[in-house]
């Protein structure tokens, strides 16, 4: 009996680390098209978002704000696996930006979160194309995914698992004074 209860929370323990692990490997941002916290002088004409995971067609949204919060995105929004496109409106104030996302995977949590970047106008406002950049993930104060749902889930099988145990030991201690 005391063979088959090590082996019983071996297997949940393993099951639970499993578990926790997993919250970590959540869907997360990859790189920014303005990069997260960057200086642009040239309006652009889209937020390009890269993600871990491929995101779904349906469900997402971006909200791209100015320093005075009226929305300066234009409402269309392109999803072609892991990379999300936003269109822009042609930015004339100067100052810090923010882009606002939801993003759904078919297995994870939404995706959530903001970003910033400042735009610098030059005078004249002009529009370019934005140009490709290669970004390397930035840790970013704000968090980008919510690991909630995964966390309660390990709660409650942690819960489960302390019960289940104290069943077991009252168990053998009923078989044991027969």
């Amino acid at each position: 009996m005391r063979k088959t209860l090590a082996a019983m929370a071996i297997a949940i323990i393993s099951t639970l680390s499993m578990l926790s692990t997993g919250s970590a490997l959540a869907n997360s941002l990859t790189s920014t098209t303005p990069v997260i916290g960057s200086t642009v002088t040239s309006s652009p004409s889209a937020i390009t978002i890269k993600t871990t995971d491929a995101v779904m067609d349906v469900g997402n949204s971006v909200v791209v704000t100015d320093p005075q919060g009226g929305r300066v995105d234009d409402g269309t929004l392109t999803v072609s696996g892991k990379n999300i496109i936003a269109g822009m409106k042609l930015l004339t104030v100067s100052g810090v930006y923010t882009v606002s996302y939801t993003f759904l995977t078919d297995n994870d949590v939404p995706l959530e979160g903001t970003f910033t970047f400042t735009f610098k106008s030059q005078g004249v406002v002009s529009s370019t194309s934005p140009s490709p950049v290669v970004v390397t993930p930035t840790i970013s104060s704000t968090p980008v995914s919510s690991g909630g749902a995964p966390a309660l889930i390990v709660g409650l099988l942690m819960s489960a698992f302390v019960v289940f145990v104290l069943l077991c030991l009252y168990a053998w201690k009923l078989i044991k004074n027969r």
